[in-house]
């Protein structure tokens, strides 16, 4: 599904960084960063940019292949992983930080991989997260149709027991990034420290 998307002629997520974590990136501690279901590359070149070691993990060569691209256009080197999620090993203790932007993954497979995001995270490592509430459902401009696939507060919380959340809060946002968020959005957003 994912490669048909990305074959799109454009970046369908556009190049631009996600708002979130455009923001608060600053929070983020210098290092090693993991951005899992990275794509198009918008987000982890960002990051890289500002002198962040970045590894992009996505189950798209079709998405990593433009990702690369857009890297080698921007002038920054990123390590580029083309692997599902739930095989992909985080480690333990390994990441300063991991960026999660609309990472939806069906419910059962994200609690696992948030368990791992916890033990993947080094001490004072910190996670910076966004994703659709159930209640985006409502406004169809973008993301998953199952509110399986969705997020909220009390969701990350029991999901990511470990971390100490310095910013965790349900809004509504106006998301307008390429031609598949287009519009008012109900998000999550979330920072949290490894503690």
């Amino acid at each position: 599904m994912w490669d048909e998307r990305y074959r799109a002629g454009h970046y369908i997520f556009g190049t631009r960084p996600n708002d979130f974590l455009k923001e608060h990136f600053h929070t983020l501690p210098k290092g090693k960063i993991l951005c899992p279901a990275e794509g198009e590359g918008r987000n982890s070149v960002f990051l890289a940019k500002h002198g962040y070691s970045v590894t992009a993990v996505d189950s798209s060569a079709v998405g990593l292949k433009k990702a690369e691209k857009l890297a080698q256009k921007n002038g920054v080197d990123i390590q580029f992983v083309h692997q599902d999620l739930t095989t992909y090993d985080l480690g333990e203790n390994r990441w300063d930080a991991v960026v999660s932007i609309f990472c939806h993954l069906p419910e059962k497979l994200r609690k696992d991989f948030h368990k791992r995001v916890v033990a993947g995270l080094k001490k004072n490592g910190v996670l910076l997260l966004e994703a659709y509430t159930p209640d985006q459902l409502t406004h169809k401009t973008g993301g998953p149709p199952l509110k399986e696939m969705m997020m909220s507060k009390d969701l990350l919380i029991e999901e990511l027991s470990g971390l100490r959340f310095t910013r965790l809060i349900e809004l509504e946002r106006e998301v307008i990034e390429g031609t598949l968020h287009f519009g008012m959005g109900a998000v999550v957003q979330a920072v949290a420290l490894k503690k």
